[in-house]
């Protein structure tokens, strides 16, 4: 048998991939009144291959999801209406697209909520205030602790997103259980301070995000569901005393749902270099023999890791952020072993339709090459 590689061909579940280099879902806050707008179209499809499999921004659930600036939803008609075409362009070049579905929980801010209500979590805790890159403090407010009776009501937003992801044409969903937002928050027993069924106990305190697995797969069918987790992450003061038991339990859990892929953030880039050097080399390796489906990496990859990663079957795909946002024809450049544009990350987040979204150049483009 041939070796494997990132441009081996794969198959999950009922989709044809031709390669296993993964669009990762990147907030680009390009979307007025959290509405996909027309640019977005050429944003996807510039970064769509025959056969290649890509994942959405984060989209909100409910108008309580959203914390950030820009971001899109999909919990109304407009916003249905405003990814359709979006997701044509993918189907149209032959891509596999799947909206990544989310809730900001206590990440949020007064601002972004409705009537200026507080934002919803699984506890009253705020967020630290956090130093941003321009020397400004973000300050954070207290968040609703969500009461019992009101956990059924976020779990029916999330199963309500997806089925109006399928309505707008995606082939299946993500949900966003990862980077310190509102399931995550429930994850991790440095914010979950609940004394219900949905704290204390690692079981209690992964039962919201299997709710909603069992919701959304009730829904849609699990062979359109895929999950983000990030167990070793600390993001937004959002970390665990026992990543590894948080990381192998949800991989177990969700075999009970036929799930169609796990999708994992590396520790190598969420954790203190002194608690880095003391893990295991491949950390993610148990939740990889745990999980039946397929199982997706990310995690500051380049190529040469992407390439090595598969060879010794440490996973199935490869997902690809900051590379694929500047380089919309990454797979091709992988290929190749052509050089790389480099992402400019003042203007990630910005409103311009074009500058940082649609305007790197493909390899074709480039004069000397």
């Amino acid at each position: 048998m041939a070796s494997l590689s990132l441009f081996s061909r794969y198959k999950m579940g009922k989709f044809d991939l031709s390669h296993r280099v993964v669009h990762a879902p990147l907030t680009r806050s390009r979307s007025n009144d959290n509405v996909p707008q027309p640019h977005t179209i050429l944003y996807y499809s510039q970064r769509t291959t025959e056969g290649g499999f890509l994942i959405s921004e984060a989209t909100g659930v409910s108008d309580t999801a959203h914390g950030y600036p820009r971001t899109p939803g999909i919990w109304n008609k407009e916003q249905i209406e405003g990814w359709k075409p979006i997701v044509d362009a993918v189907h149209n070049k032959g891509g596999v697209f799947f909206c990544q579905i989310w809730h900001t929980g206590r990440a949020s801010h007064l601002d972004y909520q409705p009537n200026g209500q507080a934002p919803i979590s699984c506890t009253n805790k705020p967020v630290l205030p956090k130093k941003l890159s321009d020397g400004r403090i973000k300050e954070y407010p207290s968040p609703q602790c969500l009461q019992t009776d009101e956990i059924p009501h976020i779990v029916h937003d999330f199963k309500i997103a997806a089925r109006n992801a399928i309505e707008a044409g995606f082939d299946g969903i993500e949900i966003h259980a990862a980077n310190g937002y509102l399931i995550d928050q429930f994850f991790k027993d440095s914010v979950n301070d609940r004394k219900d069924e949905y704290g204390g106990s690692l079981e209690n305190r992964c039962r919201f995000a299997l709710d909603i697995v069992q919701s959304v797969v009730n829904e849609i069918g699990g062979d359109r569901v895929g999950i983000r987790l990030s167990p070793y992450a600390n993001y937004l003061d959002c970390w665990d005393s026992n990543p590894d038991e948080l990381g192998l339990y949800m991989a177990k859990e969700l075999n009970k749902y036929d799930i169609l892929y796990c999708h994992v953030v590396e520790p190598r880039i969420t954790v203190p270099k002194e608690i880095l050097e003391s893990m295991p080399s491949r950390p993610l390796f148990p939740m990889r023999v745990a999980f039946d489906g397929t199982f997706i990496v990310a995690g500051g990859y380049d190529g040469e890791d992407g390439e090595k990663v598969i060879k010794e079957g440490n996973a199935d795909l490869v997902a690809f952020g900051h590379l694929f946002l500047a380089n919309p024809d990454l797979p091709k450049r992988f290929k190749l072993k052509a050089p790389l544009n480099k992402y400019d990350r003042s203007t990630f987040y910005t409103s311009d339709p074009v500058i940082g979204y649609s305007d790197y150049p493909f390899l074709d483009s480039l004069k000397d090459v």
